[in-house]
């Protein structure tokens, strides 16, 4: 990634992930200023990480080649209003990782013709194992591509997607995704412990075992249903238990919820853009 000057309006979690990414694959801490208004925030920021501190966002707006807009999306007009003048003069790329707020609106707060990425980034970018949807608008360049890329995969993996309202589908998938997943290991936990496991032993084997088949996942080039095929044996333990999963109707319930949620991400999208 080209060394410039990153700013991030906003300190929380999510900024505190990306700049430990950034810093941990080498980025120049005194490239990256943080500015929030919790100060007890930005200090932990810059005592562990050694970043700069901003008085304000506006100030960080006139500074920054790269702007990341890490607050929460009910705030995001108001700190647009801040900011307004400085993103006209100085032009950075706005990456918004506020979840619900199109770039039409965003670009409307922050005066027009301006350069934004909006991504749609999920908890595990918290542990460096994140997946983050993009998508940028008319006014971003090749190289602020590029460089909005390298930012996010300093958390996990990224992926491009052609049409903004697709990240509604992303966020259905893979932003609430992991709450899907724990649930699963929640039941299976609970499973285990009725079938004579003590918590623990289920809890270990659990998580074990969903990290294990994400990895042959990830790391396979077969399809995900030729790998369950692999594991089902002929009238074996699998092939039963699949059995009860299929009649309970699991593949039509995870269907229903995936269309569900990316109908709620719209409707959050509609009211937020009226704020």
């Amino acid at each position: 990634m080209d060394i410039q000057k990153i700013g991030f309006v906003g300190g929380g979690n999510m900024a505190s992930s990306l700049i430990g990414g950034l810093i941990g694959n080498g980025y120049p801490a005194d490239k990256i200023t943080v500015s929030d208004l919790d100060a007890d925030k930005v200090q932990y920021l810059a005592d562990t990480f050694g970043v700069n501190i901003a008085l304000g966002s506006a100030e960080l707006a006139s500074g920054s080649s790269i702007l990341v807009l890490a607050v929460k999306p009910q705030h995001i007009q108001v700190v647009s209003e801040q900011i307004v003048d400085a993103v006209q003069a100085n032009k950075p790329v706005v990456v918004s990782i506020a979840a619900g707020i199109r770039e039409e609106s965003l670009e409307r707060w922050l005066g027009g013709s301006v350069a934004i990425v909006r991504c749609m980034p999920n908890t595990p970018a918290l542990v460096k194992a994140g997946a983050t949807g993009l998508h940028a608008n008319n006014f971003v360049s090749t190289e602020q591509k590029d460089q909005t890329e390298s930012l996010l995969r300093a958390v996990g993996v990224t992926v491009w997607v052609k049409k903004e309202s697709d990240l509604d589908a992303v966020t259905a998938l893979s932003g609430s995704g992991p709450a899907y997943f724990f649930l699963v290991m929640e039941a299976l936990e609970k499973a285990a412990i009725d079938a004579g496991l003590d918590p623990k032993t289920a809890q270990l084997l659990t998580q074990e075992t969903a990290l294990g088949a994400a990895k042959m996942a990830l790391q396979s080039s077969e399809s995900t249903e030729t790998l369950r095929c692999r594991v089902t044996s002929p009238g074996g333990t699998t092939e039963r238990a699949i059995a009860v999963m299929e009649s309970g109707g699991l593949r039509d319930v995870l269907h229903d919820a995936v269309l569900a949620a990316r109908e709620r991400s719209v409707e959050l999208s509609d009211e937020l853009g009226r704020i």
